[in-house]
């Protein structure tokens, strides 16, 4: 698989020169001010148009939108298998607009998407009407993922955090990584939102023909929050690890599906809320 730094926008930059912009600004430290660059995270609307249905749009930061379309609708029943996917491109001389056929059984499933037509980069159920969580017939299993080490899992930050390019000259966005047993990192998606991120990772797996994603770990920059854990059951994942902490939700769904949720995994330490029997010595 590629360096997940090597996927390139429609237009050939790189994905990190796409998410980030210069922007000059006064800054003030220790009593003097200075005149500096800030680089910000991007963040724009990318209209999702499926044939024969109401565009969706969502605000995120520009790079690897297809596999935004894909994990976004994937994770929401509608995309199960790369297979369901007739076309996805980039409207031509249109960079934030993406155009995408489903197979008609993929079609039928798109009307179970109840949502608004604007989605924020910052929540992933936000505008929607009502929810319902993952069933049971619609995710993967997840793997009987045994004997992780907690060594492996206390380095996974470290290794995330040097691999993210945009975050180094930012420090506004968000990151979802995959990991395999032993805490290699197999692709890393970087996005103002963090459902975003996810959909990202997710969506270039579907692309690629590797759901589920039962035999790795994901972790999360942020907190572990119901939407998140929802698009992990989704994928197949049984390993969920955060930084940050997981939401009462997130834990129940977690135990629900026999998920491993990992959270405040940092420094030297971290809580396990479900699924403790994959990981050595913790009951």
């Amino acid at each position: 698989m590629p360096h997940p730094s090597r996927f390139t926008d429609p237009n050939g930059a790189s994905a990190d020169h796409a998410a980030r912009r210069d922007t000059p600004i006064a800054a003030y430290e220790r009593g003097q001010w200075r005149a500096v660059d800030d680089a910000l995270a991007v963040e724009r609307a990318l209209e999702i148009h499926v044939a024969g249905a109401a565009p969706l749009i969502t605000m995120r930061t520009p790079g690897h939108d297809r596999a935004l379309a894909a994990g976004l609708l994937h994770s929401e029943g509608v995309i199960q298998r790369a297979e369901d996917i007739v076309y996805l491109e980039h409207s031509p001389g249109e960079a934030d607009v993406i155009r995408m056929m489903l197979k008609p059984e993929a079609r039928a499933r798109l009307d179970r998407i109840e949502r608004s037509t604007v989605a924020t980069s910052a929540c992933g159920v936000c505008g929607k009407p009502s929810f319902s969580p993952p069933r049971p017939q619609d995710a993967h299993p997840a793997a009987d993922m045994t004997g992780l080490s907690p060594d492996v899992l206390l380095g996974l930050p470290d290794t995330l955090r040097a691999e993210q390019g945009v975050f180094a000259s930012t420090g506004g966005i968000h990151a979802a990584g995959l990991f395999d047993h032993d805490g290699r990192l197999v692709d890393l998606a970087e996005d103002v939102g963090r459902h975003n991120a996810l959909d990202k990772l997710v969506g270039r797996a579907l692309l690629d023909h590797r759901l589920p994603l039962s035999d790795h770990i994901l972790l999360l920059s942020g907190r572990a929050s119901y939407e998140l854990l929802q698009k992990s059951v989704m994928a197949g994942l049984a390993v969920v690890c955060a930084i940050s902490a997981p939401s009462s939700y997130a834990v129940a769904l977690a135990r629900e599906f026999d998920v491993t949720l990992v959270g405040f995994l940092r420094g030297h330490r971290f809580n396990v809320y479900s699924g403790g029997a994959r990981i050595s010595g913790a009951s």
